[in-house]
């Protein structure tokens, strides 16, 4: 009689965010939640990578058993010259915030930024349609990026680009094409009095940060208004937004939809963003 075939137990899958610092993350919690809700046998850590480190740490994830990382400040554009290849949405943004690493340890980046964006919109205000008016994006570094590459796949005709220092506004209009317009910071009440959707892509108002100073009172009371920021959560411009009777929806669902594409890539299953999500990642620390 022959022996009993003895079957290999695979080992767990593992993915991380990279970041220098990576204390303030919330990406562990958001993926052991739902490492934990679908019994998955894998783990997501943070890691603390220096840049000078980047290079070397990505080019080992495939011998240390990693499916694949996340990317956060300082990493996202340094990645570019890293990874084997990248997708369009990154490509377009200029920064990488996701990697696979696929068979033979090739790197896949891409920027699921975009589509945290537009989704979080999309569900939090239902009805939600790009097409329909002008967009202002307060910003113009790597997350006013993300945005104009989700507003202009979304179909938006017009993206009104403000920022302190002008000739950054310049730049990513003439890498977006002419639905970008940049948009002198003294010039935002004008272009605040016809827009449909206002946007805050800078770290103004974040916990730590100094205040954002813009006058809403040019926008009309019909449009979205939605901050990239979700420390505090309820901002003071969207404190702002809603006293005037504006529409308004805050930056974390951002976090929660960029995530999933990850996690469905690395681990196999494509993961649901729910209100029990939403109130574990809150209350982590």
């Amino acid at each position: 009689m022959s022996a009993p075939v003895a079957f290999k137990k695979a080992a767990p899958k593992k993915a991380a965010v990279l970041g220098w610092p990576i204390g303030h993350s919330k990406s562990p919690a958001l993926h052991g939640f739902w490492l934990r809700e679908h019994a998955i046998d894998g783990t997501y850590t943070a890691l603390a990578v220096p840049p000078e480190d980047l290079a070397n740490t990505l080019k080992s994830l495939h011998k240390n058993g990693f499916s694949g990382v996340n990317l956060t400040v300082p990493h996202k554009e340094a990645a570019l010259k890293i990874v084997d290849q990248i997708s369009p949405v990154a490509k377009a943004v200029g920064a990488i915030n996701t990697i696979f690493v696929r068979d033979g340890g090739t790197l896949y980046g891409t920027n699921t930024d975009a589509y945290g964006f537009i989704e979080n919109l999309r569900r939090d205000h239902p009805g939600f349609d790009a097409a329909r008016g002008t967009a202002v994006v307060l910003g113009a570094g790597g997350a006013a990026r993300a945005v104009c590459a989700a507003l202009k796949d979304a179909g938006c005709r017009e993206i009104r680009i403000a920022n302190r220092t002008l000739s950054r506004s310049e730049t990513l209009a003439k890498d977006f094409g002419p639905v970008v317009k940049p948009v002198a910071w003294s010039d935002l009440p004008r272009a605040l009095s016809d827009a449909a959707l206002l946007v805050n892509a800078t770290s103004l108002g974040m916990t730590g940060q100094p205040p954002l100073p813009v006058d809403l009172s040019p926008l009309p009371t019909g449009a979205l208004v939605t901050d990239l920021v979700y420390a505090p959560l309820e901002t003071e411009l969207l404190k702002a937004a809603r006293a005037r009777g504006n529409p308004a929806v805050d930056g974390l669902g951002m976090l929660l939809y960029q995530a999933q594409a990850g996690f469905e890539g690395w681990f196999g299953v494509k993961p649901e963003v729910t209100p029990a999500l939403r109130a574990h990642v809150l209350a982590s620390t």
